[in-house]
């Protein structure tokens, strides 16, 4: 759980009572004054978790660090670090207090790095290693500066680690570009980290260490092998994203040397093909997650293979562009429903999935699946979504993002269903439909002249609706995220019939030119979780859906009204008033917004993080070319 500064009043804030079963929470905030007192309040709780950004050298942030050493020194257990800029000074008079400390996220700390002095002293690292020995998460992600000789101090003070990130990291794998010859011929590197020290490290702490990130390095086929092989290292998590320079070849000796990996995520590798998917079904029995985003050569072949895998909870295909979901029908048919396990399936952008494709994966994956993205999918239309309504009741999480075939009529579930049973026949080109889908066995479309603009729905078609129990959006009862963005056709006809989720938390309807405030007072009155609502691009929204909107969304973080040229200052005054928790506003290329009144909302919102306002009060575009 992520607590945000703001979430309460400052009053409550401090007074912080342990509830009857005390979770572990995480809080959120900048480096401000303000945060001291909240600080000190978090020193009543038996233990919690810290996020800390816009940390940097002044007073301020060296006195926000050391009242977090004193105030929560022994019951801190995670601590990150985000978009700040410290000195080592400051992070050496804290650490040595932080003896429950099991996560501690450093990523993109250059600053601590880039003298290469960093834990140099023997009487440092001693301090260190007393109270960082039971640390079990060490995220060091985008250092531009680590080296192997500040990576040998760091984790010689971190001898159980369990998870480790260095992602982003210039990690030299066969050649040392500074000393113009293999890796591992000299002693270690001042300059850059080494796979010879990687190795090192990963042998030293092979009974403990788990997972491995090392997304968007350099990392080689042979360099992979000599990571795989390490012996006695025994991976259950392995995160290789954008590793551009893998091939099928890497991913077979992954396979054979660390079979008990349980989350696998080669997205990005570009060269990779569908043997890597064969090899993966083959060997990898223990699978639960697994990402082959953008892996563009990846076809359908050895899906049906893999979704046989009797573990796998997390399916990852987005941006394959030959995906059509036939395969992945044949594999869950030719399953056991008692052991089919996804919950979570992502096939954002992969333009040849269809109607029929959606209905049979739905129907096949109604007990289980919770997430669901279909994003771009510009071949989904209405059927789907009524497919979706109808077996997928368990879905947390919907994206149908630029569907652009998706109606009003859709999600309101107002379509027939034909006579005929499903066709069971499925060949080599998948299930076999008719033109006119008559032997679909769900649903074809309202016989209506849907024009280039959204026939409107009628009274008499919303009565039809009521009669039609769990076919509309509506049966999604425990959605928390819905994504509609550039699903053009719909208007406030469906958006104020079906946008009634108690527990929806974000929720993005940008690029909707036919909704209207009606449509925002009607979200904001029956989705009163919501702390994510993206309004961006949506003409129709005006100061006065704002002004009915706003007392319902007090939970509100993140609002997102760019190009939103309806909105005035009036709407920052009453977001001033009625979302004080606001951490994220986007305001940009709105014209009736002046910098004046931008001024007075920071003031008023100390806690707003992310503040967009380019080319407001209509700021001439063309003087930024």
């Amino acid at each position: 759980m992520v607590w945000t500064m703001g979430d309460s009043d400052g009053e409550d804030a401090v007074d912080t009572p342990a509830l009857p079963v005390e979770r572990n929470i995480t809080f959120r905030f900048p480096a401000s004054a303000s945060s001291l007192e909240l600080i000190r309040g978090l020193g009543r709780k038996p233990r919690c978790s810290l996020i800390i950004s816009q940390l940097d050298g002044f007073s301020i942030s060296r006195s926000l660090l050391l009242e977090v050493g004193l105030c929560l020194g022994p019951k801190l257990e995670s601590l990150a670090l985000p978009g700040s800029s410290i000195t080592e000074a400051s992070l050496l008079a804290l650490l040595p207090r932080l003896s429950s400390l099991r996560r501690l996220d450093l990523r993109g700390l250059d600053s601590l790095f880039m003298s290469g002095a960093f834990l140099s002293r023997e009487e440092h690292r001693q301090q260190v290693r007393s109270a960082l020995c039971g640390l079990e998460e060490l995220d060091l992600s985008d250092l531009r500066y680590l080296s192997d000789l500040t990576f040998n101090r760091l984790t010689g003070c971190t001898p159980r680690l369990r998870r480790l990130s260095l992602a982003g990291c210039h990690i030299a794998f066969e050649f040392d570009p500074y000393r113009g010859c293999p890796v591992g011929a000299v002693e270690d590197s001042s300059a850059l980290l080494s796979l010879r020290n990687l190795r090192r490290l990963l042998m030293e702490q092979k009974s403990t260490l788990v997972a491995l990130d090392l997304s968007r390095t350099s990392i080689t086929p042979e360099s992979l092998r000599t990571v795989a092989q390490v012996q006695g290292l025994f991976l259950e998590e392995l995160i290789l994203h954008g590793c551009k320079e893998l091939t099928n070849y890497s991913v077979e000796v992954l396979v054979k040397h660390q079979p008990s990996l349980l989350k696998l995520d080669i997205s990005g590798c570009t060269e990779l093909t569908s043997r890597s998917v064969e090899a993966i079904a083959r060997g990898l029995r223990s699978l639960t997650h697994l990402s082959l985003s953008q892996d563009w050569r990846i076809t359908e072949k050895g899906l049906s293979d893999l979704l046989l895998l009797p573990s796998l909870r997390s399916l990852d295909l987005s941006e394959c562009l030959h995906i059509n979901g036939t395969e992945m029908v044949k594999g869950l048919k030719g399953s056991d429903a008692a052991r089919r396990q996804l919950e979570t399936l992502n096939l954002r952008s992969c333009t040849y999935i269809r109607d029929p494709a959606v209905f049979f994966l739905a129907q096949l994956l109604g007990d289980t699946l919770c997430e669901l993205d279909l994003t771009s999918c510009s071949n989904v239309t209405d059927l789907s979504v009524c497919a979706v309504a109808t077996y997928l009741q368990k879905l947390v999480v919907l994206r149908l993002g630029w569907c652009k075939e998706v109606t009003d009529w859709g999600l309101l579930g107002m379509v027939q269903r034909a006579k005929c049973e499903p066709d069971e026949e499925t060949g080599d080109k998948g299930p076999r439909f008719t033109r006119t889908f008559g032997n679909m066995g769900f649903f074809k479309p309202p016989r209506l002249p849907f024009e280039e603009r959204p026939k409107l729905v009628t009274p008499n078609d919303l009565e039809q609706l009521r009669q039609q129990a769990g076919a509309s959006l509506l049966a999604l009862s425990r959605l928390q995220e819905l994504d509609l963005s550039a699903c053009s056709k719909l208007t406030d006809s469906s958006i104020t019939q079906v946008m009634r989720f108690p527990d929806l938390h974000h929720l993005s309807l940008s690029m909707l030119p036919e909704i209207t405030d009606d449509s925002l007072v009607s979200t904001a009155r029956h989705c009163r979780s919501l702390t994510s609502l993206v309004l961006s691009h949506c003409p129709g929204i005006s100061d006065r859906g704002v002004a009915h909107a706003a007392p319902y969304l007090p939970r509100l973080q993140h609002l997102y009204l760019s190009c939103c040229n309806n909105i005035t200052d009036r709407s920052l005054l009453l977001l001033v008033q009625h979302c004080k928790r606001l951490r994220t506003l986007d305001i940009s290329r709105c014209n009736n917004i002046s910098v004046a009144a931008v001024d007075f909302l920071q003031t008023q919102l100390p806690f707003l993080e992310n503040l967009h306002y380019k080319f407001i009060g209509g700021a001439d575009l063309s003087l930024s070319l």
